[in-house]
C-alpha cells in the first residue's frame, strides 16, 4: 500500500498509486478518481499556497468568474450551459458566498433598522399627538387674546379655577360610572378599546379569533411580543430580518426561474437553466449591494445603481436574445413581480422574529 503522505526530499515525485483510490497515476493528478498524486505534509504555508493558487491567482477560478459576472452580463452563464464549467466556481457555492458577505456587511454597517425612529408607529402616534396639543394651544391662546379686559392675576385665577372645577366633574361622573356594573363595563370596555389602540392586533385581520386559537405556540408568542417595550419590538423584527432574509431570499431563487420560464416559453430552454441564470444574476446583484454599502461616495453608489438597473436586460438579451423591446418588456413584468416576492420575503422574515420572543 502507498503511503498517503509523500516525504519532504520526495515531494515532486509522483507515487506509483493514488493515495485516495489505489488507483494506477501516470501524471500529477489521479484518473480516477481526480485527485492530485502529490501531497505534502499539512501546513500553514501548504494552505496559504493552495488558496492563493485556486482561488485568487490570476488564473484561479474566482478571478475569472467575478471577471465576468461584473463586466459581461449574462456571458458567466452562456459559459456553463455550453459546457465551460470547471474553470468557474459553482453556481450555487458563488451566490451563497456573496449572498452571506451581503447580509454581513449590512448588519456590521447597520444598514437595515426597521425600527428607527421616524418609523415606528408609537412615533408617529407620539408626533401627532403632540402636534395637537401645540394646536390645542394655540387656539386656546388666540381665545384668550380675544379677551383682555382681564388682568395676568385674574387670568391665571381663572384657568386655575376652572382646572379645579373639571377635574371636581371629572372625579365625580368616575365614582357615579363604577358605582353601577354597567359602569363598571364600561370603563373596562374603555381600557381593552385604549390597548387595542395602542398596539397592533392581528385580529384586524382576524376578526374571528379563529386563526391564534388554532396556533397556541403562535398566540403565547404573539402575547409575549405585545408585552414587550416599543424598542423591544424594533430589535425583534431586525434580528429576524438578519436571522430568516437570506433562507427567505434563497428560497425565491426557483421563483425568480419560474417567472423566466413562463416569460420565455417557447425558448427551449430548461427550468434548470433559468435556474442557473437567477443564481448568476442575484449574485451580482448581492456583489453591487455590498459594494454600495461600502463605498461611502454618492456618485459611485448612483454609478453603481445605474449598473445594476442596465445589467439584468443586457444579461437577458444575450443568454435568451429577443428584441430591445421585447427583453425591456420581460424585464420590467419579471422586476414587478419578483420585488413583490422579494418584499413578501422579507416582511414573513420580520414578524419570523416574533418567534424567538421568550426563547431566551
Amino acid at each position: 500500500m502507498s503511503t498517503a503522505v509523500n516525504l519532504e526530499h520526495d515531494a515532486h515525485a509522483a507515487p506509483a498509486n493514488c493515495p485516495n483510490c489505489e488507483a494506477v497515476v501516470s501524471g500529477h493528478y489521479c484518473s480516477n478518481c481526480g485527485q492530485e498524486a502529490i501531497l505534502h505534509h499539512a501546513s500553514t504555508r501548504e494552505f496559504l499556497h493552495e488558496f492563493v493558487g485556486h482561488y485568487v491567482a490570476l488564473e484561479g477560478k474566482l478571478w475569472g468568474t467575478v471577471m465576468r459576472l461584473l463586466f459581461r452580463p449574462g456571458a458567466l452563464t452562456l459559459e456553463y450551459i455550453r459546457g465551460r464549467r470547471v474553470r468557474f466556481v459553482q453556481p450555487l457555492r458563488l451566490y451563497l458566498t456573496l449572498s452571506l458577505l451581503f447580509f454581513a456587511i449590512m448588519k456590521f454597517t447597520g444598514g437595515f433598522d426597521p425600527g428607527s425612529d421616524e418609523s415606528k408607529p408609537e412615533t408617529v402616534v407620539a408626533t401627532k399627538a403632540a402636534d395637537a396639543a401645540r394646536q390645542a394651544a394655540k387656539v386656546q391662546s388666540s381665545a384668550v387674546e380675544k379677551f383682555k379686559p382681564l388682568t395676568p392675576e385674574e387670568q391665571r385665577g381663572k384657568a386655575a379655577a376652572e382646572e379645579a372645577i373639571d377635574d371636581m366633574q371629572k372625579d365625580f361622573k368616575l365614582e357615579e360610572s363604577s358605582a353601577t356594573p354597567a359602569g363598571a363595563l364600561s370603563k373596562a370596555k374603555s381600557k381593552i378599546k385604549s390597548k387595542s389602540e395602542k398596539d397592533f392586533n392581528l385580529r384586524v385581520m382576524d376578526p374571528d379569533s379563529d386563526f391564534l386559537d388554532r396556533w397556541p405556540t403562535l398566540k403565547h408568542k404573539w402575547q409575549a411580543f405585545e408585552d414587550l417595550p416599543n424598542g423591544e419590538k424594533s430589535k425583534v423584527f431586525t434580528e429576524g430580518f438578519y436571522h430568516y432574509a437570506p433562507y427567505a431570499i434563497f428560497c425565491l431563487m426557483p421563483v425568480f426561474a419560474l417567472f423566466l420560464k413562463v416569460l420565455y416559453l417557447g425558448s427551449g430552454k430548461r427550468f434548470g437553466e433559468h435556474l442557473l441564470f437567477a443564481l448568476h444574476t442575484n449574485a451580482f446583484a448581492f456583489f453591487i449591494y455590498s459594494v454600495i454599502l461600502l463605498v461611502p461616495s454618492a456618485l459611485a453608489g448612483f454609478v453603481l445603481w445605474c449598473w445594476l438597473l442596465g445589467y439584468l436586460p443586457w444579461a437577458m438579451r444575450r443568454v435568451y436574445g429577443g428584441s430591445r423591446w421585447g427583453v425591456f418588456f420581460r424585464w420590467g413584468t419579471l422586476m414587478t413581480f419578483y420585488s413583490m416576492a422579494v418584499g413578501l420575503a422579507i416582511l414573513l422574515s420580520m414578524l419570523g422574529g416574533i418567534m424567538s420572543v421568550g426563547a431566551h
